[in-house]
């Protein structure tokens, strides 16, 4: 059998964590790396037989490689809090167990997100690939901002159970999230100076919206489609004026910072 390790980063996730850690019984080890959590958080994964590691802040994909150099196997499967592996990615990844990997260095599975208690399969959001089962001898999470992911030396297998993405539950929650990821994503675009940026905050927004509504279908996801098409709209002029604000408050000097201290996870 091909142990894995389970990997976890975590920062006050107690109302999440347990339906992660409930979906990892294929795992032959949990580590979960917390970075500070003032609620049940680290009690919960301890509840659970995580190994619980105290980390501070160090950025996305930091984290996660921490997180993965502490794993006791070299195949780890990464989760987010909000995430969950569905009964049929379990059973591919319990055969992946018994039968071994093969040549691949990773495998990437279809991620699926509940959206205002609704399954979503269209709007751009369905099949979301990510590699998140891999060898960490051939690959490492790369990316500073809010794009990390696995990059691996070798073949990458394609699995076809969902993963399982809970995200916002309501508007104000969306909203929240919306708010912190476009700062990253500002920071992204100020330190890798983009430009245009009145063209993107002015003529981004109407056709991210008929991108995500006709061309990638979310009219077939019914009001939450709708919705979705205009948080991708808002989220590009909120992602731009915040670009313009820092550019501003920078006398016009087109000089990044480097990557945020502060953790948002999804």
């Amino acid at each position: 059998m091909l142990p894995i390790s389970a990997i976890i980063i975590t920062l006050n996730e107690e109302r999440r964590l347990a339906r992660a850690l409930e979906s990892l019984s294929i795992a032959d080890e949990i580590i979960v790396v917390d970075s500070g959590s003032t609620d049940c958080t680290t009690a919960i994964a301890a509840r659970y037989g995580a190994k619980v590691i105290s980390q501070a802040w160090q950025g996305y994909s930091r984290q996660k490689n921490f997180a993965a150099s502490l794993a006791k196997y070299d195949w780890v499967l990464s989760l987010d809090a909000d995430e969950a592996l569905s009964p049929a990615l379990q059973r591919e990844i319990e055969r992946i167990k018994r039968e071994g990997p093969g040549d691949f260095a990773g495998f990437r599975m279809p991620r699926a997100a509940f959206y205002l208690r609704r399954w979503i399969r269209h709007s751009g959001w369905y099949p979301d690939y990510k590699l998140r089962l891999y060898d960490r001898r051939r690959g490492r999470w790369i990316g500073d901002y809010v794009h990390e992911h696995v990059q691996v030396d070798g073949a990458v297998g394609q699995l076809s159970g969902d993963l399982q993405h809970y995200t916002c539950d309501t508007l104000e929650e969306h909203l929240r999230t919306l708010d912190r990821y476009t700062t990253l994503a500002a920071q992204e675009a100020f330190d890798q100076r983009h430009r245009a940026v009145l063209a993107w905050m002015l003529l981004g927004p109407p056709w991210k919206f008929i991108e995500t509504y006709l061309f990638r279908q979310g009219f077939r996801d019914g009001f939450q489609g709708l919705v979705i098409a205009v948080m991708a709209g808002f989220y590009v002029f909120l992602k731009y004026a915040k670009r313009w604000r820092m550019k501003k408050g920078t006398g016009n000097r087109e000089q990044g910072t480097g990557n945020t201290n502060e953790q948002e996870q999804s």
